[in-house]
Parts: C-alpha cells; structure tokens; sequence
C-alpha cells in the first residue's frame, strides 16, 4: 500500500483560491483595524493649558482625577421653571442658551446652575463657579465636614 496522492481538481484549486482570496481580505482588514486610532483624550492641567491624557504628568492625572471625583458628588437634575426657585433663571451664563424645560443642569454648593455639560466642561479647567468665583471644591468640603 502506498501512498495516494491525488491531483488537484479544478474544484480544489478555485477553493484554494477563494480561501486566499478571503485571507487576503481579512489580513487587509486586520491592517484597517489596526491603522484607526481611539481618540486620546483631551484634558486641562490649568485653565489655559490643553494636553491629551497621555502627555500628563502624574501629578495632573491626580489633580484631574480630584475633579472628575469631586464633581460626581454635585446634585444634577432637570431644569422646571417654577421648582426649586429656578424660574428666576433663565440662561445658562457659560453657554449664554436659555434652559429649556427638561434641560439636564448641575448644582453648584453656592447654589448657582448651569447646563451640565457645560459646567462639567467648565469645570474640567477651573474648578470655580463663573458667575461667582467661589471655588466649588472648598465648598463641597466643607458641606462634607458639616454633615
């Protein structure tokens, strides 16, 4: 008994060649895949400073970790002209648009608000109120060491 080897077929060759033609096609894909990047994040160390996440030294990835931290603990809600005394405001003075009823807004302690992806953003670079430069981070604390 020896070994049978067999002669391609004209069906075996065209399989062949559909397989390699697939192979190329998926490695052509692998290289797409690999050649898109994922948006490196941007951050601001200090108001007037803009770095992508990875260009931060360690000290300001703690800073910012602070923030992020930090302003998770500020109340969010919904904008209702009539509750809560907010009828009286009208616009947020970051985005200088008027709230519309349902408008997702935050908080600050010195109970000033703002649509809150502005003031997410806005606090991102500086963690003051804009509309009355009290620094949102001492009062947060201190309503902590209050409770």
């Amino acid at each position: 008994m020896g070994n049978c080897l067999k002669s391609p077929t004209s069906g075996d060759i065209s399989l062949l060649q559909e397989s390699q033609s697939h192979r190329a096609s998926f490695d052509e894909g692998m290289e797409l895949h690999q050649q898109e990047q994922v948006p490196v994040p941007v951050y601001h160390p200090t108001p007037s400073q803009t770095r992508l996440a990875t260009q931060l030294t360690e000290e300001e990835q703690i800073r910012i970790a602070q923030r992020i931290g930090l302003k998770e603990h500020l109340p969010k809600g919904v904008y209702d002209p009539g509750r809560d005394g907010s009828e009286k405001i009208r616009e947020c003075v970051i985005c200088l648009m008027d709230f519309v009823y349902g408008d997702p807004i935050r908080f600050l302690p010195c109970m000033h608000i703002y649509h809150l992806d502005c003031i997410d953003d806005w606090l991102m670079r500086s963690f003051t109120c804009p509309s009355c430069m009290e620094p949102v981070d001492a009062a947060l604390l201190s309503s902590y060491e209050t409770n």
